[in-house]
């Protein structure tokens, strides 16, 4: 696979033929080459990495389901590792990044993969950049305190709305910690306007990075969507408190270039097949057991068979 892309990007600067033309590919191109090149972000339990030897392996929600659709539409599997920074150019061409509340876009690069899934938050920017599927995952952006900080969890009212205004409401003055180019963007919720303190790392972090980072500096608090918080509860039980959220509910879905519609419809399809004959269920549970008695309803719904 390595040969072919060296290969083919090679040929893309002899012949000046555009990345986008060469590279984007839709199910029949995939299908005749005979392998899905599945993009990922570590993240939380939807992308993880491991050491074997001298080996790099990965594991995860998002691998077994795409290596599952791969199987599903009779290719090959192959991972691709990607960053934040740069995992929507190498799925579409171009990378563009939220900046100043609009989309700014880099010079074009070659397009290396077909599709992302690594717990993707559907958001309003990354709608201009990409094609979702339907929704296969909640989520939602929680405010997380170090266990010793003032702050206190709010008493949840009946009001989604009423308990963000809360929680808004503690945010004057306080250090926290957030991330741009994600779904812990604190442009996305307006930290600026709560009057907050907005820290953000030096250096790239990996979102499952935020709770460690927060621990081991003077920030009091940090912004963390609902797979991350889950997985942190158990690792850091008492070294953390949720205290409230910070966003309306969230929803996550698999990117797809604008155009590949055949394979977003495809994988529709058997996100559809798996969740009606409770197999996604399964696969869900694997990873995170305990998203159930949060999102109760929503998997309900799934094994259903509805797109949500």
């Amino acid at each position: 696979m390595k040969v072919r892309l060296i290969f083919q990007v090679t040929l893309l600067l002899l012949c000046g033929i555009s990345s986008t033309n060469l590279m984007a590919r839709d199910l029949a191109e995939i299908q005749a080459d005979g392998v899905l090149r599945h993009l990922g972000v570590p993240y939380a339990n939807f992308v993880s990495q491991y050491v074997e030897g001298n080996k790099v392996n990965h594991s995860g929600l998002d691998i077994e389901l795409m290596q599952n659709f791969a199987e599903h539409i009779g290719v090959k599997y192959e991972f691709v590792p990607a960053q934040w920074t740069n995992v929507f150019g190498m799925l579409t061409g171009r990378n563009g990044q939220f900046i100043d509340n609009k989309v700014v876009y880099s010079s074009p690069e070659p397009i290396v993969g077909d599709i992302i899934a690594n717990g993707l938050t559907i958001l309003d920017w990354r709608r201009e950049l990409v094609d979702f599927s339907d929704d296969y995952f909640p989520s939602a952006v929680w405010l997380v305190a170090r266990t010793e900080s003032e702050l206190n969890p709010i008493k949840p009212s009946d009001s989604l709305f009423d308990d963000i205004r809360m929680v808004r409401e503690l945010l004057k003055d306080r250090d926290i910690l957030a991330m741009k180019q994600s779904c812990l963007d604190p442009d996305l919720y307006d930290l600026e306007g709560a009057q907050a303190n907005v820290i953000l790392p030096a250096k790239q972090l990996q979102l499952n990075e935020m709770v460690p980072f927060l621990l081991n500096i003077e920030a009091e608090a940090t912004l963390l969507d609902v797979a991350d918080s889950l997985i942190a509860i158990e690792k850091w039980p008492n070294k953390i408190k949720v205290i409230g959220p910070i966003s309306e509910d969230q929803k996550m879905a698999i990117g797809f270039r604008k155009d590949s519609p055949q394979l977003r419809a495809a994988f529709n399809e058997y996100l559809k097949q798996i969740r009606a004959d409770g197999s996604y269920n399964r696969l869900v549970k694997k990873y995170y057991p305990t998203v159930f008695h949060y999102y109760q309803d929503y998997f309900e719904t799934a094994t259903l068979g509805s797109s949500q």
